[in-house]
Formats: C-alpha cells, sequence, structure tokens
C-alpha cells in the first residue's frame, strides 16, 4: 500500500503538532511493515530528511498558498504518485482527493470556545472543517474529549472517528544523571528551584491567571517560574507582559523553545509542571512530565481530565486561588509529590509511539481496503 502524508506543516512552529508529527512519522517507518510512503512537502529545504529510508519517497509540491496546496496540488500528487490512502497528522485533505483519506484531529477549542480563535480562523472553522470531515474516511482523535466533540460539532458518523492517544517518547522515561542536569542549568542560567510551563501561549492556555497565582505562590517559597517556549501564537501578545506588570522580573525566566534532547532533564528538574488550561484536547506535556517523574498541576476539564486522570492535581482554572492553592500544595507536601509521581509514571506506561503508529496504520489499512463512500 502507498501511503500519502501531507506534510506542509513540517517545520511550523515548535509544540505539541509539530512533536506529534515528527514522532508518528518515525515511529510508522520503524514499525516495518510492507508500506510504502510518499512524503509530501511544501518546503523544498526539507528533500533529504528521510533519505536513509528506503520506504520513502519524498516529493515537494508548488502552491503560495495553503487552499492551493491542498486541493489542487495534493489531488495531482496522488494520481501521478498512485496513493492509496492519503494522511494528514493535522486538519485538512483535499475535497476532491481520489483515494481514501483521513486526518488527525488535535482539539476543536474552536467551538468549544470560539472567542479565542481569531476572526479569520473562524471563517476555516466554519466553512472548510466541516467539509474535510464530511469528506474524510477516517478522523483520529488525540483523546475521547476531542472525539465526542468531532461527532457533536462537525458532525459525522460515529464509527468514522477513532480514538487513539498520542505516545510519549522513551527519552522521558530515563533518569538524567546531575551533570547533564548541571550542564542544562548553566546553559539556561535555570536557578535553584522552579515551576515549568511548556508550550505556546494563546487564550486557552489561561496564562494570565497561571501567572496571577505564581505571584501568590512563588516568589514567597523561594520559587521561580521558568517558561519553555512562551511565544504568542495568537492574540496573546498582552499576556507576555503580565510577569512585568506584577513586578515578577526576578522571578521569572523564559527560555524560549527547548531543544526536544534537553526537555526530559528540564521536567525531571522541576518541582512541577503548571497546565491549568482552560482546554485542551490532550495536553502532551502532561504525559511527557508524568513519564519523567514530574508532579502535574492542571486543570478539571476536558482533556486534561482526561489524560491525567488521578495521577495529577487537579484544579479550577478559571479560579487564581484554586490554582495558587494547588501550587502552595505542590511546593509543600513532599507525600503528595511522590504520590503523584508514581501514579504519573504507570499512567503512561503503555503510551508509545510505537503502539499509536500501529493503530493508527491499522485504521489507514481499513479505510484503503474498504469500498468507496458514494455520499
Amino acid at each position: 500500500m502507498r501511503i500519502g502524508i501531507m506534510l506542509r506543516h513540517y517545520d511550523q512552529h515548535g509544540g505539541g503538532v509539530r512533536i506529534y508529527t515528527h514522532q508518528i512519522l518515525r515511529a510508522m517507518l520503524d514499525a516495518k511493515r510492507s508500506h510504502e510512503f510518499v512524503f509530501l512537502y511544501k518546503n523544498p529545504a526539507l528533500v533529504g530528511t528521510y533519505a536513509n529510508d528506503r520506504q520513502v519517497t519524498e516529493v515537494v509540491l508548488p502552491g503560495k498558498t495553503i487552499l492551493r496546496w491542498d486541493q489542487w496540488e495534493v489531488p495531482k500528487a496522488i494520481r501521478r504518485h498512485r496513493i492509496d490512502v492519503l494522511y494528514n497528522p493535522k486538519y485538512s485533505i483535499p475535497i476532491r482527493a481520489s483515494c481514501a483519506t483521513a486526518w488527525v484531529c488535535h482539539g476543536l477549542d474552536w467551538y468549544v470556545m470560539p472567542w479565542a480563535s481569531r476572526r479569520i480562523d473562524r471563517l476555516s472553522h466554519k466553512f472548510l472543517v466541516p467539509r474535510y470531515a464530511r469528506k474524510a474516511d477516517a478522523i483520529i482523535a488525540v483523546s475521547e474529549v476531542t472525539r465526542r466533540h468531532v461527532i457533536e460539532y462537525l458532525p459525522i458518523p460515529a464509527e468514522r472517528v477513532h480514538t487513539i492517544y498520542s505516545g510519549v517518547d522513551d527519552a522521558f522515561r530515563q533518569a538524567h544523571d546531575e551533570g547533564t542536569r548541571e550542564r542544562l542549568r548553566q546553559r539556561y542560567d535555570l536557578p535553584g528551584r522552579f515551576f515549568l510551563y511548556s508550550g505556546a501561549i494563546y487564550p486557552p492556555k489561561n496564562f494570565t491567571r497561571l501567572v496571577q497565582a505564581f505571584a501568590k505562590v512563588g516568589p514567597a517559597a523561594g520559587i521561580s517560574l521558568v517558561i519553555a517556549g512562551g511565544e504568542n501564537r495568537f492574540l496573546s501578545a498582552h499576556e507576555l507582559e503580565v510577569p512585568d506588570a506584577l513586578g515578577l522580573n526576578r522571578w521569572v525566566r523564559w527560555l524560549g523553545w527547548v531543544e526536544p534532547a534537553s526537555l526530559p532533564a528540564l521536567y525531571q528538574m522541576a518541582e512541577v509542571l503548571l497546565l491549568p488550561s482552560l482546554f485542551e484536547s490532550y495536553g502532551l506535556p502532561i504525559a511527557e512530565a508524568m513519564a519523567a517523574g514530574c508532579p502535574v498541576l492542571t486543570s478539571d476539564r476536558f482533556g486534561t481530565q482526561e489524560i491525567a486522570g488521578q495521577a495529577a492535581l487537579l484544579v479550577d482554572p478559571e479560579s487564581v486561588d484554586a490554582i495558587a492553592a494547588g501550587m502552595a500544595r505542590l511546593a509543600n507536601e513532599p507525600d503528595l509529590r511522590r504520590t503523584l509521581v508514581a501514579a504519573g509514571k504507570e499512567r503512561v506506561k503503555s503510551w508509545t509511539w510505537r503502539r499509536c503508529a500501529e493503530e493508527t496504520l491499522e485504521v489507514l489499512e481499513q479505510i484503503a481496503s474498504a469500498p468507496r463512500r458514494t455520499d
């Protein structure tokens, strides 16, 4: 079977979708099934990324706009390269694709809280995403919450939506020695004790309340806030100024995007991972922190509650006082920290990228061999 994979977003901003894409591609290739892969790029500089993988044909498609690339160039590539099934690790597929199609839904916060999206994006969410959903032979949801939202908001038949949890890189499960940690501490000038926030910043991340809660707890306890990522993805430029406005300059350390190889040690050095989001479909940092042995504070709703289960401290993300109280507990109750660390490691034991890739390939095999839909 020839599997085409849309990779227009391969070198996009750092974050969960990029990690997901890179990891699942590697795991699909490592699965050693007898499939051939056609990787479809927009950026010519990416050709050669998988030069050592004989299963892979790398193709660059032109197209100055997203719509032209998706809806004109990709269908031509399907025919030219005799693709049997097309897969996009991010949402969107060609409406006129001549083969079976599947895409990954990383969450529908656009529908749950439309106020947190840009107006131009709302047009795509209203007119394009529902068409991608109706066209798809399968949608892979990264959590059960996401699966329910797809069925509710798009809507499409439940049998076309498959929940497949993301994996966690084995590097997060490996303990890093003190020498590695000390080199990382010197490289980023890390404080002795710190809470960690990992990810970009946009409205559902609830960054303002996180910082307001930290102001109540961190300085008094001698604990800093370290922000890995921390760029404004959209609509949150003003939130980046909140630490300064609260007089927290000396207590907040902005690292920018941290290379994946350094993230496991960073999690292991942190007192707590803070992710009190208003909405997450999955929350990859939660799973990474659990695998690394870092206690987690996160929200009592949507995907964060689902992924964390009983292995994290859950708080009301709309209450600054509740977030602050959770921080204080994790800073001052070592028994609670130890309990959450043990529960977290146990919870993510089976969450591997190999499993994620195998389950995804099974879905692609099923839809490629099924009779073509006529609806």
